[in-house]
């Protein structure tokens, strides 16, 4: 935690910009409501093992409150269904990714990964379109998703993709996520 730790007015402004009530704060911390207000007025010099459960209770409050569009990569790097997989395999190590979103007129329709491509068995692998090799089973969340339902879905999903009226926007994996909680 370093040695800055947190004012009382840093911790007034943070509860109220994260919409919490002295109480609510206080349940999450497992403290006092009394305690809470007595801290923010400066009148109490709290314990530091006190300000962590305040400053952590702060912490995952402010999680919860992230949405899709705070963690997504916008920009997505996709393929057509009508390029080859071959296509797709050099645009994925070209990028350094392990899967990419399957694309037509902006509308996601799919993703193919290197663990779809592997399975591929055909002579002609290569030659195949990418409709013949991807999954049509993608997870889709709107943009104001909160980053629990992401999270949901990155338990049993490589990538999410936030769609806007049927458009691709963004694609969020674990790594996004990763990078927005650290």
């Amino acid at each position: 935690m370093g040695t800055d730790l947190p004012t009382p007015a840093d911790l007034k402004e943070r509860r109220t910009e994260l919409e919490l009530t002295q109480s609510e704060l206080a349940n999450r911390a497992d403290v006092s409501q009394p305690l809470i207000a007595r801290i923010e007025g400066g009148d109490v010099d709290p314990r530091l093992s006190t300000l962590r459960r305040i400053v952590n209770a702060l912490d995952e409050a402010e999680s919860a409150v992230m949405h899709a569009t705070d963690i997504m990569h916008e920009g997505v790097i996709s393929i057509a269904p009508d390029n080859s997989v071959r296509e797709a395999i050099d645009v994925m190590v070209k990028e350094g990714y392990s899967q990419l979103p399957v694309v037509r007129d902006g509308r996601p329709l799919g993703i193919i990964s290197n663990s779809d491509i592997r399975q591929l068995d055909a002579e002609n692998a290569a030659e195949l379109p990418v409709a013949d090799a991807m999954r049509e089973a993608i997870t889709t969340v709107e943009p104001d998703a909160t980053l629990d339902e992401i999270n949901a879905h990155l338990n049993h999903q490589g990538a999410v993709m936030v769609v806007e009226d049927g458009q691709l926007r963004g694609i969020i994996t674990e790594a996004d996520v990763a990078a927005h909680i650290s």
